[in-house]
């Protein structure tokens, strides 16, 4: 992504919540949305300007699971393999959507940006199941192909728009 990151999306949400550090993740998780993954430089920016140790950043930032050091794709595609989704064989949607993605474990995001593929081990709607998300979007009773199909349509409407 190598681009300079933007301070000022970080001391507007600051602004708006405060710096008292009962806010801390209330701005991680604004900082989060608007960056797409808490970006280093942005958390030490933070330290200074809540005046709260790094470390006490990074404890909150790595004890939630739904933060992220790295950065990650426009859509996050999360596909489940709890009991349910994985008798209804979502370990070949899995395989399908990295393969057509070029994407595996260590490298969960495609090299433009875009998607990041992560397996979860429930998503809560196993009657559903197999069961893909896109940005939480619950995509029911996937298969392979219609994985493919999906992700196909969002390629074609991001080359669009």
């Amino acid at each position: 992504m190598g681009s300079k990151l933007d301070f000022s999306m970080a001391d507007s949400i600051i602004d708006r919540h405060g710096t008292e550090q009962k806010y801390l993740i209330t701005i991680l998780q604004d900082i989060q949305d608007s960056y797409n993954y808490l970006p280093r430089e942005i958390l030490e920016h933070t330290a200074k300007r809540m005046n709260i140790p790094i470390a006490k950043i990074y404890s909150v930032a790595t004890f939630y699971e739904n933060f992220s050091l790295v950065a990650k794709g426009k859509y996050i595609i999360k596909i489940c393999n709890g009991t349910a989704c994985h008798v209804r064989k979502s370990m070949p949607i899995l395989n399908k959507v990295r393969e057509l993605l070029n994407v595996n474990d260590e490298n969960p995001t495609t090299a433009d940006g875009l998607f990041t593929v992560e397996t979860v081990s429930c998503l809560g709607a196993c009657g559903l199941a197999p069961v893909m998300t896109i940005n939480d979007k619950v995509y029911p009773s996937m298969t392979p192909e219609t994985a493919v199909e999906l992700i196909k349509q969002i390629r074609a409407e991001e080359k669009e728009g």
